[in-house]
C-alpha cells in the first residue's frame, strides 16, 4: 500500500524576508536561473503578439536619427568626429536606447509585480536584473542596422570591434545601477515613474548622442564625464565606427558607473526589508 502523497509546498507570505544579508550581487548570480526565466517570459510578452515584430526596434533610432540628422548637421552643422553624420548619431542612439529603455523596464520591474513580491519568495534583485537583460535582444536588432549603415558608407569597424563586450558590459552594468536605485525608489515613491520620462528626455541631450563630447574642454569636460554615458558612447563609437579613443573621460565615467553600481546594491538591499510592505 503506498504511502500519501507528499504535500505541495506552501507559498510563504513576505517571502522576501529570506536572505537579506546576502549582497545584492550575491544574490543575483545565485538566482541566475530565475533572471533567465524572467527574460525568456518578458520577451514571449513582448513578441507573442507584435505584428511588426522587430520593425519597431528599428523605428525610434531610426526616426530619431533621421531629425538629428537635419537638425544638428545640416542646420546646426555640429562635427561628427569626421564620421558620416548618420553613421555617428545611430551608433550614439543605439547605445542610448538600450540604456533608457532598460532602465526604464528596471525603475518599473518590482511595482508591475506585487503579487510576486509580496507572495513569492526569491531574491528580489532578479526582477531588475532581468528587466535590464531583456532589452538586449532590441539593442542586437539596432547593430544589424548600424552594420547596413556601414555598408551603405563603405566603412567597415578595424580590430577596435574586438572591444564591443567592454562597452556592453559597461552599458549594462550602468543600467543596472540605475535600475537598483530607481526600482527601490518606485516602490516608496511613486512620483519616480513620473519623473522619469522628463529625465531621460533631459539625460538624452545631455549625453553626447547627437554632438561630440570633444566639443567640451577643460572643466566643463570634467563635468560633463560624470555622466556615464559619455563614456560608454564614446568608447561604442571607437570601437564599432573608429572614432577618437575617448580618452580620460571614460576612466572618469567608468568610475561613475562603478559608484552608481555599488551604491545601488547597497540601497536595494536595505531597502528591500520593507518592499513587500509598502508595495
Amino acid at each position: 500500500m503506498s504511502g500519501p502523497a507528499p504535500a505541495a509546498p506552501a507559498w510563504r507570505e513576505n517571502g522576501g524576508r529570506d536572505g537579506l544579508r546576502e549582497p545584492v550581487l550575491a544574490a543575483l548570480w545565485r538566482a541566475r536561473d530565475l533572471v533567465w526565466f524572467f527574460v525568456l517570459r518578458d520577451l514571449r510578452v513582448r513578441y507573442s503578439q507584435a505584428v511588426l515584430g522587430v520593425v519597431w526596434v528599428l523605428l525610434q533610432p531610426a526616426a530619431t536619427v533621421v531629425v538629428f540628422t537635419f537638425v544638428f548637421a545640416r542646420l546646426a552643422r555640429v562635427g561628427s568626429d569626421g564620421i558620416p553624420y548618420p553613421l555617428f548619431a545611430l551608433a550614439g542612439m543605439v547605445v542610448w536606447t538600450y540604456f533608457s529603455g532598460a532602465v526604464s523596464r528596471g525603475s518599473e520591474a518590482l511595482v508591475g509585480n506585487p503579487e510576486l513580491v509580496t507572495k513569492v519568495s526569491f531574491p528580489r534583485v532578479a526582477a531588475p536584473a532581468a528587466a535590464v537583460l531583456s532589452p538586449l535582444v532590441d539593442l542586437v536588432v539596432s547593430l544589424a542596422l548600424l552594420a547596413v549603415l556601414l555598408l551603405v558608407y563603405r566603412r567597415s569597424p578595424g580590430w577596435a570591434v574586438l572591444a564591443t563586450p567592454l562597452w556592453l558590459v559597461l552599458v549594462v552594468l550602468a543600467a543596472l545601477g540605475t535600475s537598483l536605485w530607481l526600482s527601490a525608489l518606485n516602490v516608496r515613491f511613486r512620483d519616480v515613474k513620473q519623473a522619469l520620462g522628463p529625465v531621460l528626455q533631459v539625460w538624452l541631450f545631455a549625453s553626447p548622442v547627437a554632438y561630440p563630447s570633444s566639443a567640451l574642454e577643460g572643466g566643463t569636460a570634467l563635468l560633463y564625464a560624470l555622466n556615464p554615458m559619455v563614456g560608454v558612447i564614446g568608447l561604442a563609437r571607437w570601437s564599432l565606427l573608429g572614432g577618437p579613443w575617448p580618452g580620460w573621460p571614460l576612466a572618469v565615467s567608468s568610475g561613475v558607473v562603478l559608484a552608481v553600481l555599488v551604491s545601488g546594491a547597497a540601497y536595494f538591499r536595505r531597502a528591500q526589508r520593507e518592499f513587500a510592505d509598502v508595495i
